[in-house]
């Protein structure tokens, strides 16, 4: 079962940042993190069981975003 810190912990090292300096609203593209980058956390992240749409993360880019889809995903399974 895939965190919300993990994902905070994955995106962290994918930008070279601390975890702690990524808020839940804050807009992950301007903190560093690009399409690919953000592609390679979702194919990790795929790798936990999870069916996760790259269009629906692209459309909301900030980690308390994130973390609604990937916990609706998670109930559903």
């Amino acid at each position: 079962m895939l965190t919300r810190e993990r994902m905070r912990a994955d995106i962290a090292a994918m930008i070279h940042e601390d975890p702690e300096e990524i808020g839940g609203d804050d807009n992950l593209i301007d903190l560093g993190l690009d399409s690919m980058r953000a592609m390679n956390l979702l194919v990790r992240w795929a790798e936990t069981g999870l069916t996760l749409d790259f269009s629906e993360f692209a459309e909301r880019l900030t980690l308390d975003a994130w973390w609604a889809i990937v916990d609706r995903v998670q109930r559903q399974a």
